[in-house]
């Protein structure tokens, strides 16, 4: 077995862009844990991961094979009757096959296959050294990394995604000779930029980890995240606060510091007055800084910079971060400030100068449709419409306002802002807020009743005036986002258990359009309502997917199209209780079963059983079984208890399968025929009253 060492590689460059970091990390070591592998060196890998820094991409294994294994070859030859003559000696075919493989004809070995025995050649060669191989392995891995525009620097042809300025390649405690991007690998890494800034010599991988920690850099970006956690923490609580720490901002801050140093400063009090959210907008995305919460979640004047310096005046740098935010709270509080004197109600003339879409008029035109739809959808779900039609009035105002200009995704959070301090109630003021919830994949729907209202309201108009609009998203392209507000107007339904006709809603959502949009009576009030329910309906396959739902499942209460999404959710998660049972299986089989023959069927069926005309013991007892499902099934059917339904009709499987193996339905007797289709009808009708069970046969 070959010899193992590990194996060090790492590039050194100028700072990589922060959110592509993670990814190039991994390119890199993938890129040379599959070219050590493709050439068939052993590799123990162990708990080896991906590690970076800002200006270094690494890849550590513990063990790497000093050399492949032994590579076997087998070059198939001619067949015997094309490579020997009459005489048996070769022919020219079997001659230039020899000297192809460099042997005298005789030393070649003999194989059988279907067509006959042939000659093969087979050799055995020892294995290359992985110190040879691995300078193409890094150039595979190189031009394989994800680097949309390479930089090119002094006079080189080649390109990367920063400078390269180092090259370590270590195999146990030798050098490995190689060049590349311009640079000889040699044992020498590089510290911290400020605070060890000259070489790190080393001697062997294992010494790599430990040896840049000592020159002040953290390899490991696990370790550097949970540094930073741990300290920004420990921060806050000495603040008498606790810190608000988002993945995204932390992931940021992760790679961009290689000696993460905490740091806390504060601003003044006064600039609290202004929304928060606009005040930690500004610190975590402008900035990376981690605000400080009080036990409450509300703001305090607290904040923690992560310096990629220890330094020896904290204050100052602290100074320097404050400095950094305050022009940026200060533009905020302004803002704040003379929206405040304007007022939520007055930001709304604006709007009429603002155009929604070409078709479909302003904003105020826009608001006018929702503030209908609100109110006639309150009333069915238990909501005041009086303070819906308010909400609605006012849910758009604050897109004049000068905060929302500057931070557009405060919409609606400022808006609730100015509510409040207009006096409005606190459930509209709410709402305003909420109804642009969900704002992203995985954010929550609206929590209050008058804020789902008017997430719904919001939604229908925008799919009803994009398809009539033409509009509709077509590939990649959606600039009205219908598919997202698709799926969030059928979140905010079934997730708050409101049991509303959304044919119905899009059919009042569409008259509420302007004429110039209107679509043909007939498309009005048929084929766009079911268009526009059908895109909704394709939106909750991945929503139902991401839950564990199978697509026969899907699939079989699609085809239903319940009206309502709600009832939609109840079958489904009816349906995947039915699937679970023993019976359902011959069930959906004989479901299908029964669609085959009825589709097959000539002439009209029966609407009824005629006791008379059940000639088998098998029908008359599946008859008497379907009509007592169907009476011990309707109370459960009408209050849309489904799974009682199933469970009810799974009862029924013995009955069926003993009809499919005694009776013919196709009998000769036209009545007796057209009696057995009735009752497979009657049958069939209840076993798909819940969903279409026979998607649920393989």
């Amino acid at each position: 077995m070959s010899t193992m060492r590990p194996l060090l590689i790492e590039l050194g460059t100028e700072e990589l862009p922060v959110k592509a970091l993670p990814g190039l990390a991994q390119a890199f070591f993938d890129g040379v844990v599959d070219g050590l592998a493709k050439r068939g060196v052993a590799i123990e890998r162990g708990a080896a991961k991906p590690l970076s820094t800002p200006r270094r991409l690494a890849v550590l294994l513990p063990g790497v094979a000093v050399e492949q294994p032994e590579q076997h070859s087998e070059v198939l030859g001619p067949y015997l009757n094309i490579a020997l003559d009459a005489d048996g000696q070769p022919t020219k075919a079997l001659q230039g096959f020899a000297a192809k493989a460099g042997i005298d004809w005789t030393a070649l070995e003999r194989t059988s296959d279907a067509k006959g025995e042939r000659f093969v050649h087979r050799s055995t060669t020892p294995g290359a050294r992985t110190a040879s191989l691995l300078p193409e392995i890094l150039r595979e891995a190189i031009a394989a990394m994800p680097i949309p525009k390479p930089m090119r620097w002094g006079n080189h042809a080649y390109g990367f995604a920063r400078p390269v300025h180092w090259l370590v390649l270590l195999h146990g405690q030798d050098i490995i000779e190689a060049e590349l991007l311009g640079l000889k690998a040699d044992r020498m890494s590089r510290g911290h930029r400020f605070m060890h800034d000259k070489t790190v010599w080393l001697s062997s991988p294992d010494d790599y980890v430990s040896s840049l920690q000592a020159a002040f850099v953290l390899v490991d970006a696990d370790a550097r995240r949970a540094r930073i956690v741990e300290q920004v923490n420990a921060e806050a609580a000495r603040a008498g606060g606790q810190a608000r720490i988002t993945e995204d901002n932390l992931e940021q801050v992760v790679n961009l510091v290689e000696w993460p140093a905490p740091v806390l400063c504060s601003f003044e009090r006064e600039f609290l007055a202004v929304p928060q959210e606009a005040l930690i907008e500004t610190m975590e995305v402008n900035q990376k800084f981690f605000p400080v919460l009080d036990a409450g979640g509300k703001l305090t004047e607290k904040f923690i910079g992560i310096a990629n310096i220890e330094s020896r005046d904290v204050a100052e740098v602290a100074k320097g971060y404050e400095r950094v935010i305050r022009p940026r709270f200060s533009d905020a509080k302004f803002f704040f400030d003379e929206d405040l004197k304007q007022g939520l109600e007055a930001m709304g003339d604006g709007l009429k100068t603002v155009t929604y879409q070409a078709k479909l008029g302003s904003v105020a035109d826009k608001v006018a449709r929702v503030v209908a739809l609100a109110e006639a959808i309150a009333p069915q779900v238990g909501a005041d419409p009086v303070l819906a039609r308010r909400a609605a009035l006012l849910a758009k105002n604050d897109l004049q306002s000068r905060m929302v200009n500057e931070f557009p995704e405060l919409q609606g959070i400022a808006g609730r802002h100015y509510a409040l301090t207009g006096g409005e109630s606190p459930e509209v003021a709410l709402a305003i807020d909420e109804a642009y919830q969900p704002r992203f994949a995985g954010d929550d729907i609206a929590l209050s009743p008058l804020g789902k209202v008017l997430a719904i309201a919001e939604r229908l108009d925008t799919l009803a005036g994009g398809f009539a609009a033409g509009l509709k998203p077509t590939g990649n392209k959606d600039p009205f986002a219908l598919r997202r507000n698709a799926l969030g107007l059928a979140r905010t339904v079934i997730e708050s258990g409101f049991d509303l006709d959304l044919r119905a809603l899009l059919t009042t959502a569409l008259a509420g359009l302007p004429a110039g949009v209107q679509p043909s009576a007939e498309r009005k009030s048929e084929a766009l309502p079911q268009e526009l329910y059908d895109f909704v309906i394709d939106r909750l396959r991945g929503y139902y997917a991401d839950k564990g739902v199978p697509a026969t499942h899907f699939n079989a209460v699609a085809e239903l199209k319940p009206a309502s999404l709600y009832d939609f959710d109840r079958r489904i998660d009816a349906i995947g209780i039915f699937a679970a049972l023993p019976e359902a299986e011959a069930l959906a089989a004989a479901n299908k079963r029964i669609r085959n023959i009825l589709r097959k069927a000539e002439g009209d069926i029966p609407g009824e059983v005629d006791p008379a005309l059940l000639a088998e013991p098998a029908e008359s007892a599946l008859a008497e079984a379907v009509e007592a499902a169907i009476d011990d099934s309707n109370a459960s059917l009408h209050q849309k208890d489904y799974v009682s339904v199933l469970n009810r009709l799974a009862r029924l499987r013995p009955q069926v399968d003993a009809f499919f193996d005694a009776v013919m339905v196709n009998a000769e007797d036209p009545a007796l025929r057209a009696n057995r289709l009735a009752l497979l009808k009657r049958l069939g009708e209840r076993l798909g009253s819940v969903a279409a069970i026979e998607h649920l046969s393989s």
